[in-house]
């Protein structure tokens, strides 16, 4: 048996003084009682809060999410001492037959003992986007949903897909968000110029998430002076619609994340870094599949500078910005980055500090800079 002391302990709604006790890799007890054990931390002074969960992530400490199972280990073990204790590797737009074997890479990965966190699962974002909202995604990539080449991947990895992103008004019968469902996969409009009734209909057939809000996601357009909502207007009318947002402090202003708070509360939004390999490294130049970007100014730009082609933030500096900059309590911060993910995917073990969950802990300081981590109950050195 171990045991966390800390007097910052982040439970759901409070700060705690007391102890965690954990055996294995899970919780057993959260407690003011002081029982023996056999090993203890000391960590007052210090805030200890649930794993952080990042749900989008291509990649990081110079490493693919797109690349070798040996890759993804390296670059899920670099954010893991970012606080990434749950992860869901990212898998850009491709010709569909190298997504498949970055799947397959991902279900390797899943069952490496090198992984000292938690894979959640592959997220896969693309090819079925809208070329209007392509972003940084390689356009030449991007088609309509087509039966026959992902139906064959859902039925051998459906173990190994935990999301979806795509853009709902290519799926007009709604045949490919009704089949995720079917397979238990999270169906998330990303990359997407759908409007309200486009969105209304996805919703419907199983559509939960919206992929990072405001990033190539469609809002109120004019056709004869009549105005139609978009994505971003469906996702704040829509109360049960999840959505994540990229809070490295380049992509989103602070004053629009205090907005996205203010409507949709911290129990529908999901902090994401969408970081690039190139987090945490010092390289300013690189590729996202046939992509080509440059870093500058802390971000990530397509090299005409004409937007943003993803981040280089890690999971401490999205609950750092959210805090610091954007004005967010930090315990509604914490669940951002902790029981909303977890509850997005379906996470029933992860998110919370209370018996019988996943021993995954992060301790910081008032900075929010990370003093340790704990993945399945070890302390990660």
């Amino acid at each position: 048996m171990k045991r966390i002391r800390s007097d910052k302990i982040i439970l759901e709604e409070r700060l705690f003084d007391g102890y965690i006790y954990f055996d294995d890799n899970k919780i057993t007890e959260v407690s003011e009682e002081e029982y023996p054990v056999q090993e203890e931390y000391n960590m007052m002074g210090y805030y200890v809060s649930s794993g952080f969960i990042d749900i989008h992530t291509h990649g990081g400490g110079g490493y693919r999410f797109e690349g070798s199972t040996d890759e993804i280990v390296n670059a899920c073990n670099f954010h893991l001492k970012h606080g990434s204790t749950s992860i869901s590797p990212t898998i850009s737009a491709a010709d569909f037959d190298s997504m498949a074997r970055s799947v397959e890479n991902v279900s390797q990965a899943m069952a490496d003992d090198r992984v000292r966190g938690t894979i959640i699962g592959a997220h896969l974002e693309g090819p079925y986007l809208s070329k209007k909202q392509s972003g940084a995604q390689c356009a030449e990539f991007i088609t309509a949903p087509q039966e026959e080449e992902y139906l064959p991947l859902l039925e051998r990895y459906s173990d190994t897909i935990a999301r979806w992103s795509y853009a709902p008004e290519n799926d007009m019968e709604e045949r490919f968000a009704k089949n995720l469902k079917n397979y238990g996969i999270v169906a998330s409009a990303g990359h997407t110029d759908a409007t309200y009734d486009d969105m209304v209909r996805a919703i419907e057939n199983g559509c939960e998430l919206v992929t990072h809000l405001y990033s190539c996601t469609s809002t109120i357009t004019r056709d004869h002076g009549f105005r139609k909502l978009g994505v971003i207007e469906t996702a704040y009318l829509s109360d049960d619609l999840y959505v994540e947002i990229i809070c490295d402090g380049k992509h989103l202003p602070p004053e629009l994340v205090r907005l996205i708070y203010k409507i949709k509360g911290a129990d529908k939004i999901a902090l994401v870094t969408d970081s690039l390999a190139l987090a945490g490294t010092e390289q300013k130049h690189g590729f996202m599949q046939n992509t080509e970007f440059i870093i500058e100014d802390g971000v990530c730009k397509l090299m005409d500078r004409s937007a943003f082609a993803g981040s280089i933030a890690t999971a401490d500096r999205l609950v750092r910005v959210a805090v610091k900059d954007a004005g967010i309590p930090l315990l509604d911060a914490i669940k951002m980055m902790t029981s909303t993910p977890a509850n997005i995917m379906k996470l029933s073990t992860k998110g919370k500090i209370a018996h019988n969950m996943d021993a995954d802990f992060v301790v910081f300081n008032e900075n929010i800079s990370i003093k340790a981590v704990f993945a399945r109950g070890n302390l990660i050195e």
